[in-house]
């Protein structure tokens, strides 16, 4: 092989296996595979072009264009001229494709579904860093520069895999790198002579490789030192790099941790974090209106997707597979004929901003007509968008049950199935056993599941002295229903999610459900549900009712009528008489996917990981257009937006993460903080101003972001605290500076227009931090070779006249 055939061939591994840094991120590895076929593909075009010969330019270009039609043959032949050649309506396909997989990254945790969309920006993206690297390293004949894209392929896929990144895709990532400088070293040497031959040939060639010999040892040399001084360049450049880290699209909030806004969210799965900042968002938006035949409507909850997955820190959905809407949903699971029932039909509305790929329904639906591509879950009763569907001004009609069981019935309910017990019972072995403890404490004298599940709720709205706040900081991670237990503060998720746990300690099948509560009635009659509505809720399952709601939420929703009475296991149980009042209140909670208010956009829907085969990477439509506008498109979607974005949640994170309480802490975290806040202020649009005064600095961001009550103060008071680290002789602790500000972040938004917040999450002009730093680390880094360079070099020219002495 040649060596620029072997150059070829390591380029792309090393492209490939720098991508595999992406697998966390993804659910399945077909986008891979696909990926690796289409990459497979171009750089064959580059190598066949390099063979004609063509310039260097030119075999650019054609891999360019070859990478564009693969693409369109892939993704849009249907609106391509013969299914590769693209016209207005392919780039148009493209702009969709790219504006559903951005809001697929901010409405799914990880690991997403590989939707049309996602599918698109990460194998775009694998094919440009791919051609970078073909180029930089074959084409260009230069190995250490392809660093850099390789480098920028890690540092995304790291950055948004957060905890789920660990070594084994560094290694991986580093030896590709490695692999391609030894191509590249081998190749440079074998220019000078045929060093590398048969066994005969380095026999003939070994005199001339001895001192005094014809072939001098310094090619080899030289190459050796070029391999070892980019191998250590490419691992040291990426140490000094700021870190990226986060899941998909991470807010971050009160705590610091992986569950943002949600102050002491449990989960740190995306959906459920933005709960908190919908119920604490002073805009209440509307969202969904329906009319119902049902008498009454607190029992109304509208579901969009279940939690059934947990391993001891997160709660998701598990993968599913879905079907055709059938025209009668079948049975729902575990509903006995004897449980008497009642039918209850709702009209639905959604908002035309309301967009959100999951369809608000009542629990069990038992039919949904609807116009659209919708797909069922059989396992969670929902209904799922498919290939961009969704709920922007959708209407439809949903018949459901009212199901109204007796207390009789769930005490003397059977146990339930082996699958269902083994699947939705199991706990994780980390689980603090302070979970099970409590459980068991709290349960003691119960004589059925029923009794311990109203036991339970009791103890969370009534007799365990918990208190209903959306500002709680309870921290993330594997203890964080420890301290939620031990606090006793926190909203919906904190309850749903930790009776659900505790519930599965004792062996009873739990799940959480997110959605809404019923909503407010109109004078017209009609359900108005808001933004304000959004709940997480815990659904136990009794073998001969099925999945049954349950509220252990205090001042949210409405207690079911199977949990107000004492029970009295075994003693009379009261007549079931069917009440369409006990239908599910249809309180959608689809989110708009851009406009979808940051409550939402964690909520279940927008965050909670969807099935795997709820959207389908379906191609459509080639072309082979134009090259440049790919690339950049390309380049925009995957680095442009990605990284600025990440690496300011970083900061984020960074800055008002750490809890300083000594004096030495206060200074390092205060400065810190203000630091974030001025950030902010220059991502809404006003820069900074080193020449003022911290005050003069809070006067001009409450003047230009026009913060009023609360925002103002929190402006003033981190000002006050900066000038208290800078003048005081004697630094006290300062409590909330990370909650002023995310209330200065909030107030800014606030006052901000739609396109303003879309480039201050997006394109924060922060960002440009990150290059000066870059800047100023290379200039260092530039001068220290320069000055070693120079010493061994003054050194050499020296012991030539210490030997003549």
């Amino acid at each position: 092989m040649s060596g620029r055939g072997r150059l070829a061939l390591c380029a792309y591994a090393a492209t490939m296996m720098a991508a595999c840094a992406m697998l966390p991120l993804l659910s399945g590895v077909g986008w891979l595979v696909q990926a690796a076929f289409l990459l497979a593909v171009q750089s064959g075009a580059g190598a066949l072009a390099r063979r004609v010969p063509l310039a260097g330019a030119l075999t650019v270009l054609v891999q360019a264009v070859v990478g564009l039609a693969l693409l369109t043959w892939v993704f849009a032949r249907d609106y391509a001229v013969l299914g590769l050649i693209p016209g207005p309506e392919t780039f148009q396909r493209f702009a969709e494709l790219f504006a559903a997989g951005g809001e697929d990254i901010g409405r799914y945790a990880i690991p997403a579904p590989a939707s049309d969309g996602i599918s698109l920006m990460v194998i775009s993206g694998v094919l440009v860093i791919g051609l970078s690297v073909d180029a930089i390293a074959v084409t260009f004949r230069s190995a250490a520069p392809a660093g850099l894209p390789l480098l920028a392929l890690y540092s995304v896929a790291a950055g948004l895999a957060g905890g789920e990144a660990n070594w084994l895709w560094f290694l991986l990532a580093a030896c590709g790198f490695l692999l391609l400088l030894l191509a590249e070293g081998r190749d440079r040497v074998s220019r000078w002579g045929r060093v590398f031959g048969s066994p005969s040939a380095q026999a003939r060639g070994a005199k001339a490789l001895e001192p005094g010999g014809g072939l001098p040892l310094a090619p080899l040399r030289l190459g050796r030192r070029i391999g070892v001084l980019a191998l250590g360049v490419a691992l040291a450049v990426p140490a000094a790099l700021p870190a990226l880290d986060g899941g998909l699209l991470e807010e971050v909030g009160a705590g610091g941790g992986s569950g943002a806004g949600g102050g002491g969210t449990i989960s740190a799965v995306n959906p459920l974090v933005s709960l908190q900042d919908s119920l604490k968002q002073p805009d209440n938006r509307e969202v969904l209106r329906y009319r119902t035949d049902a008498k009454e409507t607190d029992d109304l909850y509208l579901r969009i997707v279940a939690l059934d997955e947990f391993d001891g820190t997160t709660w998701k959905s598990s993968g599913r597979e879905i079907t055709e809407v059938p025209d009668r949903l079948p049975q729902p699971p575990g509903l006995s004929p004897s449980v008497a029932t009642t039918t209850v039909r709702t009209n639905i509305t959604a908002a035309d901003y309301y967009r959100q790929s999951w369809l608000p329904l009542p629990y069990p639906a038992t039919q949904v007509r609807i116009g659209g591509r919708w797909q069922f879950e059989p396992a969670g009763r929902t209904l799922v968008g498919d290939r961009g569907e969704d709920t922007r001004g959708a209407q439809y009609t949903v018949s459901s049950l009212a199901v109204n069981p007796t207390q009789k019935q769930l005490a003397e309910a059977p146990p339930a199935a082996a699958e269902v017990m083994r699947e939705y019972t199991r706990v994780p072995d980390r689980l603090p056993d302070v979970v099970r403890r409590t459980a068991e404490e709290v349960t003691r004298g119960a004589k059925n599941d029923h009794e311990r599940a109203v036991m339970l709720q009791r103890w969370f709205t009534e007799d365990g002295n918990f208190v209903y706040d959306t500002d709680v900081d309870s921290g993330t991670g594997i203890n964080a229903i420890t301290r939620f237990l031990r606090q006793k503060q926190g909203f919906c998720i904190h309850f749903s999610f930790s009776m659900a746990a505790m519930a599965r300690t004792l062996g009873i099948p739990a799940r959480v459900a997110i959605g809404f509560t019923p909503g407010t009635e109109r004078s017209d009659g009609s359900m108005s549900v808001s933004t304000k509505d959004a709940h997480a809720w815990p659904e136990l399952y009794f073998e001969g009712v099925g999945w049954t709601r349950f509220e252990p939420t205090p001042s949210r929703g409405t207690a079911p009528d199977h949990t107000l009475e004492d029970i009295a296991p075994g003693g009379p149980s009261s007549p079931a008489e069917p009440t369409p009042a006990d239908s599910d209140e249809p309180s959608a909670a689809p989110r708009p996917s851009d406009t979808c208010p940051a409550e939402l956009r964690r909520l279940g829907e927008c965050g909670a990981a969807a099935p795997e085969e709820v959207i389908t990477t379906t191609g459509s439509g080639g072309s082979a257009g134009t090259v440049t506008l790919i690339a950049l498109a390309g380049a925009a979607a995957v680095l442009v937006p990605l990284l600025p974005l990440l690496w300011r949640r970083r900061a984020t994170a960074r800055r008002l993460g750490s809890r300083g309480r000594g004096p030495e802490d206060v200074r390092a975290r205060v400065p810190a903080v203000w630091r974030e806040v001025q950030d902010t202020a220059w991502d809404h649009g006003i820069p900074p101003d080193a020449s003022l005064t911290p005050r003069g600095t809070a006067d001009r961001i409450v003047r230009l972001g026009e913060l009023e009550g609360a925002a103002a103060d929190s402006v003033h008071r981190l000002a006050g605290a900066v000038e208290q680290v800078l003048y005081a002789p004697r630094v006290d602790p300062v409590a909330g500076l990370a909650d002023d500000a995310r209330r200065v972040r909030s107030g800014l938004r606030a006052g901000a227009s739609r396109g303003a917040r879309l480039r201050a999450l997006l394109l924060p002009r922060s960002a440009v931090r990150v290059v000066w730093a870059g800047s100023a680390r290379w200039a260092s880094l530039t001068e220290r070779w320069s000055r070693v360079g120079r010493d061994r070099w003054d050194a050499l020219l020296r012991r030539p006249s210490r030997r003549q002495g």
